[in-house]
């Protein structure tokens, strides 16, 4: 249960992080927002929050999309945060939820001359997609936002109507999530995630000028997919009929973690289940996200002090393939 949250410069009561209707950014959407995981290791009974500094730096990047001026770097952000977990106790998968919006409370769209507040809590999270070994999904009559409207690279409050619209259609129509494509007919990502394709023994993904989010769990699948089980990595753009003819899709992101794609407008995907680059990644990715693989743990900053039972625990444990 969702306790506390860092709010006006100090831990208050969740209750007391609050703002007023006539708040900026709930009036106009003028904030970006981030999310970051944290897992629970069982074995050594600590918390882990994946990729922290790489969510912070991107985070601060999406404040400066919105001429924001935050009082805080990247090491404080990450300091509020492994506090706030630390009061919260969660001994389970973590979701982190930090806010930058604009907080004057008047009548009139801008970004500029405007009062900047941070904002961050966390809740207990497991699944995004329910069927993350077999989603279905139909290509959405929504077109992704282009650059030139709202950069989907940064995490803007606003540009997110774009992803209900989308994800809605899918689910009122009878499909667990949606593809978007650009402008010029070509693919761009899930509602809230990135996409990858197999095809002939390559992973492909569009390229970030194809207004996708720059995701850090798409760079970690790049990259443990290349440094770890070596399958190459292309990133171009994709056509809508090549999801048809596909050997495997998969969504990624922080929120749905690694989901594969078993249909597409009702056409089956390769063999119609998992497949077996997307299965490979997920039990790897899952190892990496609970501190398991000795040579990624300096992406998993632990919560909780360590005690000599942990250690002696984790000293214990093989590494994972």
């Amino acid at each position: 249960m969702t306790t506390t949250a860092f709010f006006r410069g100090r831990f208050v009561p969740i209750d007391e992080a609050k703002i007023s209707v006539r708040t900026h950014a709930f009036n106009y959407g003028t904030a970006c927002f981030g999310g970051i995981r944290a897992y629970w290791n069982d074995e050594e009974e600590q918390l882990y929050v994946f990729r922290i500094r790489d969510h912070y730096a991107r985070f601060l990047r999406s404040a400066r999309l919105l001429l924001m001026n935050l009082p805080y770097s990247v090491d404080d952000l990450a300091r509020i945060t492994v506090e706030l977990l630390q009061r919260e106790g969660f001994r389970e998968d973590t979701y982190v939820r930090p806010l930058a919006y604009k907080a004057d409370e008047i009548i009139g769209v801008r970004l500029h001359n405007l009062k900047d507040e941070f904002t961050v809590f966390a809740q207990p999270f497991g699944r995004y997609l329910e069927k993350e070994e077999g989603a279905n999904v139909c290509v959405s009559s929504w077109r992704r936002v282009d650059d030139n409207a709202i950069p989907a690279r940064g995490k803007v409050v606003g540009a997110y109507v774009n992803s209900a619209l989308a994800k809605t259609e899918a689910q009122l129509n009878g499909f667990d999530e949606a593809i978007v494509l650009t402008d010029d007919g070509h693919v761009s990502e899930g509602s809230a995630e990135n996409l990858f394709m197999v095809k002939g023994g390559h992973l492909v993904t569009p390229p970030v000028t194809d207004n996708i989010l720059e995701g850090i769990t798409r760079a970690t699948v790049i990259e443990l997919a290349t440094r770890e089980l070596g399958i190459p990595v292309v990133e171009r753009s994709i056509d809508r009929s090549e999801l048809y003819t596909a050997d495997e899709l998969f969504f990624c992101g922080t929120g749905v973690q690694i989901a594969a794609i078993v249909s597409v407008d009702r056409r089956a995907v390769g063999s119609g289940q998992i497949g077996p680059f997307a299965s490979r990644l997920r039990d790897l990715f899952f190892n990496v996200v609970r501190g398991r693989v000795p040579q990624y743990r300096s992406w998993c900053t632990p919560i909780y002090p360590k005690t000599a039972e942990n250690t002696k625990q984790a000293e214990k444990m093989p590494a994972a393939p």
